[in-house]
């Protein structure tokens, strides 16, 4: 079953093209499948959105055409021995 916040990433990429089309480049707000807000900055739409909804109730995603805006690589200095 899946959570709320994966519904809402669901939801993003379920109608990503649409979305690209009227939002490319902002960062939306997504709530109970519905964009509730678009900004300029993923800080702004944190602050802004953190005004009416508690943390934890949406997802803020950048919105942008492929995988670009919801893939990160990440990389380590870290060192394995055995």
């Amino acid at each position: 079953m899946a959570t709320d916040l994966e519904r809402e990433f669901r939801f993003y990429l379920d109608n990503q093209d649409e979305l690209v089309k009227k939002y490319d480049g902002k960062f939306i707000a997504i709530k109970d499948c519905t964009v509730i807000g678009s900004y300029d900055t993923e800080a702004e739409a944190v602050l802004e959105t953190t005004k009416s909804h508690e943390l934890g109730t949406f997802i803020i995603q950048r919105c942008q055409q492929g995988s670009e805006g919801y893939s990160q690589t990440f990389h380590s200095r870290v060192a394995f021995s055995q």
